[in-house]
């Protein structure tokens, strides 16, 4: 099995009302990916994903595009430790 990595990720510009985080829960179940997604206060969409790299790696690739409605203006990403509590599946923080 291969070892799971962690990322956090930081998606910025029009990622609020407009689904992106059930679209991202959708995603990331679809790749079978572990962690949350969440909105942030200053409007950005903040997220963590855990799994084997090539599916995280697809998942940070997918949310450039994000849901119809939403632009996408960048995404920031950075490696972390697996958490301990990253637990099963995905789910919406928040």
């Amino acid at each position: 099995m291969t070892r799971p990595i962690a990322i956090e990720a930081r998606v910025r510009g029009r990622v609020q009302g407009v689904a992106f985080r059930a679209w991202t829960q959708a995603q990331a179940d679809k790749l079978d990916l572990r962690g949350w997604v969440t909105n942030n206060g200053d409007g950005s969409v903040s997220a963590l994903f855990v799994g084997p790299k090539a599916r995280v790696d697809e998942m940070i690739a997918r949310l450039w595009g994000g849901p119809g409605a939403a632009a996408v203006a960048d995404v920031a990403t950075h490696e972390v430790a697996v958490p301990a509590e990253a637990g099963d599946g995905f789910r919406i923080v928040r």
